[in-house]
């Protein structure tokens, strides 16, 4: 684990500064030989006894059977059983991009490719960097910041309209719902076009429908 840095000593803020240009080298490197990908978030304590895991997993496996490659956190419950579903078809389109911690969080048994990070933030770019679709399962904090976080980049044009698609509509709809009352009528600091950004699904089956017809991303 890193030693702390100081913020008022410029040897060793540039110290930090080339260990993050490293993280971003060696992680675009590393996506570079995939290709279709997709990546999946969702929650990390959601057990194999969840519907959810099922639907991951069941995900996992319908991707890779046409030739997506599968991408997530590489940690446990709805990360692990996406790799899970991918990892029976070829484990090479089972991609996991972890996150170091004190409280080490392990790689899944069914990571078949891996790459670790120290940084927060440029782990959430690499997850970001290069996929044709989005998909988020039910999670906690960490889900809900990464979708608000590729939300927010496709809403203001930062990054190419790319799918984003909720599983679970009972999780979802009450977040729906804030956006629609709060955001939108009441407050009126987003659009009805922007509600339109991201899709509510129940299913693997209707995630492939959408993901079927995503193109593949050449820019970031």
């Amino acid at each position: 684990m890193d030693r702390k840095i100081s913020l008022k000593k410029m040897s060793d803020i540039t110290w930090r500064i080339f260990r993050i240009m490293s993280e971003f080298v060696e992680g675009f490197q590393f996506l570079s030989d995939f290709n279709k990908e997709v990546t999946i978030f969702g929650s990390a304590r959601l057990k194999p006894q969840s519907k959810w895991y099922t639907e991951a997993e069941k995900l996992g496996e319908l991707l890779v059977k046409k030739k997506f490659s599968v991408i997530t956190g590489g940690g446990p419950g709805i990360m692990e059983a996406a790799n899970k579903g991918a990892f029976k078809v070829d484990p090479n389109k089972s991609i996991g991009i972890n996150i170091q911690l004190p409280a080490e969080q392990r790689t899944n048994s069914y990571v078949g490719q891996a790459k670790a990070f120290y940084y927060f933030f440029t782990r959430k770019v690499m997850l970001a960097a290069s996929a044709q679709a989005y998909i988020f399962f039910p999670g906690g904090f960490g889900t809900i910041d990464e979708f608000m976080e590729i939300l927010t980049l496709i809403q203001t044009r930062k990054m190419q309209k790319t799918p984003i698609i909720l599983v679970g509509i009972k999780f979802w709809t009450p977040l729906i719902k804030w956006f629609e009352k709060s955001f939108r009528d009441q407050y009126k600091t987003i659009h009805s076009e922007d509600l339109k950004l991201f899709n509510l699904v129940d299913s693997a089956e209707e995630v492939m429908k959408i993901v079927k017809k995503s193109k593949e991303r050449t820019i970031f």
